[in-house]
């Protein structure tokens, strides 16, 4: 395990963060060539403005970090243009002195993007090779994470996480499938019951493109994907805005989305 010590001039046990995963940023469009009048257009770019929405959020909040759980990009860039404007978006909070952690999942493993941009310094992509931590005691926190090496990884990931640092709010930050969901691939599979063996706070999940709590005591969330690709993708669309004060958490839900898709019945 290695571990990466950070500062900050603020109250120790007080800060806020953004959790976001599935960015899926320059997502293809799918079947929209079937539906005359669909908004292409507004559709093509909607994962970069979600982004955006995201960024502009921590910036308006004043978080001090953001976490992303995995699958910042869709697949490897065709180009370079989805790194820079992904790169642009993290200076954007560098210069408001927000950090950005990051976990790689499935779609943006090191083992599946060929092309690579240097990033700014205030964004750590934790290893794909073991867990590390990274400990911020000026704000009380410190953040485990672990990235996916390729693609396919089928063994859980968990039992190589480090215990919870003691004083500290421990973060778990994970690109999984838990126990197994409909519509998304097996990775990284576990439990509640593992999960609860680090002794975390909080575990930031990815994946999952649909939100869901999984948990309470300790806190395990999938946050769902920033838009909506699809049709089957419905619903609001968005991150969790985390307080913690003085140990204590308080979450909320913000919909970040900038097309939304709906399934209606209609009785004929």
């Amino acid at each position: 395990m290695d571990t990466v010590v950070t500062s900050a001039a603020d109250t120790p046990g007080s800060f806020r963060f953004l959790h976001a995963a599935d960015l899926h940023i320059d997502s293809p469009l799918r079947g929209l060539s079937r539906y005359a009048g669909a908004p292409v257009e507004r559709l093509r770019n909607a994962t970069r403005r979600a982004l955006e929405n995201l960024v502009d959020l921590a910036l308006a909040e004043g978080v001090h970090f953001v976490l992303l759980a995995g699958d910042l990009y869709d697949r490897d860039w065709p180009d370079f243009h989805t790194g820079l404007f992904f790169r642009a978006q993290m200076v954007r909070l560098g210069r408001a002195d927000i950090a950005v952690y990051i976990v790689q999942g499935n779609h943006d493993a090191q083992g599946t993007i060929t092309r690579e941009l240097v990033l700014p310094d205030n964004v750590k992509i934790f290893s794909s090779r073991k867990a590390e931590t990274v400990q911020i005691d000026a704000l009380g926190v410190a953040i485990h994470g672990h990235s996916f090496p390729q693609r396919e990884v089928p063994e859980d990931l968990v039992p190589h996480y480090p215990v919870a640092v003691p004083g500290l709010f421990n973060i778990g930050l994970l690109h999984t499938s838990l126990t197994g969901a409909s519509g998304h691939d097996t990775y990284a599979p576990t439990n509640i019951a593992t999960l609860k063996t680090r002794g975390y706070d909080y575990w930031a999940l990815g994946h999952v493109h649909t939100r869901a709590v999984e948990c309470e005591s300790p806190r395990v969330v999938f946050p769902g994907n920033l838009q909506g690709r699809h049709a089957n993708e419905t619903g609001p669309k968005g991150c969790e805005l985390v307080t913690v004060t003085g140990g204590q958490m308080e979450a909320r839900f913000m919909p970040l989305d900038v097309v939304r898709w709906q399934q209606i019945t209609v009785p004929l």
